[in-house]
């Protein structure tokens, strides 16, 4: 059974986002470049890739799963079909799709469970709070790459308000920047010391 892979970047306050979305604030450095490059291929969208030399093959996911919150800034800049390279699709009861590569689906839930049946790598949920919220119960790993900074505000992790869940850490790697990149699983049970 293929895995739902909550993979997204925090500060080190717990916000993936400012209050209005900008991802301004992230400082994008070469380490950090070399290890998705490396490790996670398929999170760096498809037009970053062209620009960077980037043909590696998928080496975790074939699937992404975004809000609409996530996807429409591709939009605004031109770019209705941001992960190319992976099959493509966006929780929203609104939007229309604006690509025939990019699927709009209503009940992210129904669909990930859908998604998660069938063969292949795993499913990249891509953000952001609001659906990582909705989807809680069907993610099995969260993977985030903590900037160093701080925001105060913003968009958190989960927006769900107070609902504890009990994570596994499963690895850590600290970057020459400053950045970590946490594993956590969310399938195994945590060990009690």
């Amino acid at each position: 059974m293929r895995k739902l892979c909550y993979f997204v970047g925090i500060t080190v306050d717990g916000f993936i986002a400012a209050p209005d979305g900008d991802l301004g604030h992230y400082d994008i450095t070469p380490p950090l470049v070399e290890f998705l490059s490396s490790q996670y291929p398929e999170t760096l969208p498809t037009p970053a890739r062209a620009a960077m030399g980037i043909d590696a093959p998928n080496r975790r996911f074939d699937t992404v799963v975004m809000g609409r919150g996530t996807y429409e800034p591709g939009i605004a800049q031109g770019v209705a079909s941001p992960y190319a390279h992976l099959r493509q699709y966006v929780a929203s009861s609104s939007l229309s799709s604006p690509d025939p590569a990019v699927t709009v689906v209503s009940d992210p839930v129904a669909t990930v469970r859908e998604l998660k049946n069938e063969e292949g790598l795993d499913i990249w949920l891509a953000g952001g709070g609001g659906l990582a919220a909705t989807l809680i119960d069907e993610i099995d790993e969260l993977v985030v790459k903590v900037y160093p900074v701080v925001a105060g505000a913003g968009i958190p992790l989960l927006s769900n308000g107070f609902n504890p869940k009990a994570l596994r850490l499963a690895n850590t790697v600290e970057l020459e920047s400053g950045h970590l990149v946490l594993s956590y699983d969310l399938t195994a049970p945590r060990q009690s010391t």
